[in-house]
Order: C-alpha cells, then sequence, then structure tokens
C-alpha cells in the first residue's frame, strides 16, 4: 500500500492506493494555519487513522508547497512560511518511525500528470500549480527533472514579462521581491486585481461565477489570461514543452484554455506554437497520486 499526502495552503488531502492503483481512501482537513507543530501533528494523524482503517502500513511519499535544500535538508521555498527552515522530513520519520518521501508538491502533480493523466504520452510536459501558490515542475518520459538547487519548474519566481501599465505597481512577493508571476497568477493574486478594478473583496470562485455578468470580472480574467499567456510563453522558448497541463483552484476557470492558445501566439518566438495545454485529467487529486507514486511499486510494502 502507499500512502500520498498533500500539504496545501488551505487543504490537506491524504490517499492510499493499492498495488493495483486502486484507491482504497481518501480523506481531506483543513491544513492549519501559520503553525509548523499543528501542521505536523495533523500530517501524522491522518497517516495514523488511515493505517488504523486499512489496518496496513504503506509507504509514505509527501507533496509540500516548497522544497528541501539538497544542502541541509530542511524546507525552503514555501509559500506556507512556516515551514520554512524546518527539518520536515526528519521530524515527520521519527514520529512515524519509517522513511518518508519528500518533493515539491508541482513535481507531484507532473509526475503523475505525466504518468497517465493528461500529458500521457508525450516525451516532455510542463506541470503548472496557480493555486494558493504558483508552482511548476517538468517531466521528461514520465520522469521528473530535478536539478542542483532542487527549484527546477519554479517559474512563479520570476518576475512577469513584458510589463504594461496594467500591471503596475509591481506587488510585493513573500520572497522578497516585487512583480513574481505568483503574485498575478495565483488565487489570491487573481482577487487582488479584481479588488483594484471593483472594490470589492470576492473569492476566485466567486468572480469566475460572475463572468459574463459583471464588467469587473470580465476585465479580471481578460488580464488574467494575457499575463498567463506571457508568462508561459517564457517557458515554451526555454523549454519547449510538447504539453503544459495545468491544475490548482485557477486552472477549473474554463475559459482561460482558449483565451492563453489564443494569445500565447503574441510571444512565442515561432510562426506558429504546437504546444498543447490541457486541464488536468486527474484535477485536484493529481498532487496528492503524484505523492503516493514518489514510492514506486517495487518498493512498497
Amino acid at each position: 500500500m502507499r500512502l500520498g499526502i498533500d500539504l496545501g495552503g488551505t487543504k490537506i488531502e491524504l490517499i492510499a492506493l493499492a498495488g493495483s492503483g486502486e484507491v482504497l481512501l481518501r480523506k481531506r482537513i483543513p491544513t492549519p494555519q501559520g503553525s509548523y507543530k499543528n501542521t505536523l501533528d495533523a500530517i501524522i494523524s491522518l497517516v495514523q487513522d488511515a493505517e488504523s482503517t486499512l489496518l496496513e502500513k504503506g509507504s509514505l511519499g509527501i507533496g509540500i508547497p516548497g522544497t528541501l535544500s539538497p544542502d541541509h535538508g530542511h524546507v525552503k521555498n514555501a509559500n506556507s512560511t512556516c515551514l520554512i527552515g524546518k527539518n520536515l522530513k526528519n521530524d515527520i520519520e521519527i514520529r512515524l518511525k519509517r522513511e518518508v518521501r519528500i518533493a515539491n508538491d508541482a513535481d507531484c502533480f507532473t509526475l503523475s500528470e505525466a504518468s497517465d493523466g493528461a500529458g500521457t504520452g508525450a516525451s516532455s510536459v510542463f506541470g503548472v500549480i496557480i493555486g494558493t501558490g504558483v508552482g511548476g515542475g517538468i517531466a521528461i518520459n514520465q520522469s521528473i527533472i530535478s536539478g542542483p538547487n532542487a527549484i527546477c519548474g519554479e517559474w512563479g519566481h520570476n518576475p512577469i514579462p513584458w510589463t504594461n501599465e496594467s500591471d503596475l505597481p509591481l506587488p510585493p512577493c513573500y520572497c522578497g521581491k516585487n512583480g513574481c508571476i505568483e503574485t498575478y497568477l495565483s488565487g489570491p493574486g487573481f482577487e487582488r486585481d479584481y479588488f483594484s478594478l471593483s472594490k470589492e473583496n470576492k473569492t476566485a470562485v466567486e468572480i469566475t461565477r460572475r463572468l459574463n455578468q459583471d464588467p469587473h470580472a470580465d476585465m479580471a480574467i481578460e488580464r488574467y489570461i494575457n499575463r498567463l499567456a506571457r508568462s508561459l510563453s517564457t517557458v515554451i522558448n526555454i523549454l519547449d514543452p510538447e504539453v503544459i497541463v495545468l491544475g490548482g483552484g485557477m486552472s477549473n476557470t474554463n475559459a482561460i484554455y482558449q483565451g492563453v492558445e489564443n494569445e500565447w501566439k503574441n510571444y512565442v518566438f515561432s510562426d506558429k506554437v504546437n504546444t498543447k495545454i490541457f486541464k488536468a485529467q486527474h484535477g485536484d487529486s493529481s498532487g496528492v497520486r503524484g505523492a503516493a507514486w514518489l514510492w514506486p511499486l517495487a518498493l512498497t510494502s
């Protein structure tokens, strides 16, 4: 049995997979806000409850909104800032008395979608998370690319390209820079932009429900699509993936797919853009499934 956990900014999800890939159990709980200890306790509780229910122990993979530093093993680059600097892997292994594998949540998402999701059959897949934060992962022949800094695919912390007047002033990012792609394309970034137009505080879901009824919502999504197209075009110019797969809450906005295809041809350095862009086939379960698959079947108990 393989257990996977997706540690998100708003929810923690656990999945238990049989050797056949069958889902044995799935559970979600809210993510404790601002507390490392409470987050750690929540993860341990989810695992223990699942194994108690299923009467079996499993391997455990965890996707996190950041990465483990290759230099010291502690969490870095996490938009859930209470994780930064913490020895998460060691702390969980001590509590559960077993080895745990941890990877970036966007890498887990990409692994899942490249293996048997929207990127099936493609030799190169760029997986995109546009949710509470913005992340990315790169899969070549169904294998995740990492890199010496463990930041491969982190397009969200590059500056928004081809800045125009509507992008100003450059918003501050938790990373300490201004104008990061994440500050525009995350769910909170989209909500901030809508507020700048309407002076109303609405969630991303509420805003998208107003499309074709509220001119401010229409303007916000138009700006969002253009920014997404600009940002992804730089990925295509550098990596040239066969398929781009979108996940995270903002990926559920159906209007962005055709919109981005119409826009990115203005920015990609090619006379035609052959890259395909798809919504994640496994929806918001891709990340947790990919986390479980951090353990190959041959290594599961």
